[in-house]
């Protein structure tokens, strides 16, 4: 399966009165790991939206091991579970880079669906260019 890591580094405002990150800021960063998977393919999030299918999120989980701080240099490992015709799972594993500790694993099922009209399309038939790209990913 193939992944790509995407880095940052956590800022101060995603952090809690106990100095953790917030729990929901995973969601952000689970969204910076996806698109920066799709650009690592040679694609962008902004090429699908032009072409005509969008990627509503339709179901989401996270689980929560270690507690980011502030200042944590972090990375969020993504990759493909599975995909449909009419679906995809993206899995996401966030890192701490300096003690390489697992923080927290999730996953993100997508509709395929049209731009206009927020109907779902036939990705694998009328999308081919980008499902091939990302059926190999698996």
């Amino acid at each position: 399966m193939y992944t790509n890591d995407a880095e940052i580094r956590v800022r101060y405002k995603e952090t809690d009165q106990m100095g953790v990150v917030y729990y929901a800021n995973y969601y952000v960063w689970f969204e910076v790991g996806r698109v920066e998977f799709m650009r690592s393919l040679g694609t962008s999030y902004k090429e699908l939206e032009e072409a005509g299918v969008i990627l509503p999120v339709i179901e989401s989980r996270c689980i929560y091991k270690n507690s980011a701080k502030y200042d944590d240099l972090i990375a969020i490992r993504t990759g493909i579970k599975s995909m449909s015709g009419v679906k995809i799972t993206f899995t996401y594993d966030v890192i701490r880079k300096e003690d390489d500790v697992m923080l927290a694993v999730g996953e993100t099922v997508h509709a395929f669906a049209d731009t206009e009209t927020f109907r779902p399309v036939r990705f694998k038939k009328d999308f081919k260019k980008y499902y091939d790209v990302l059926q190999k990913c698996l």
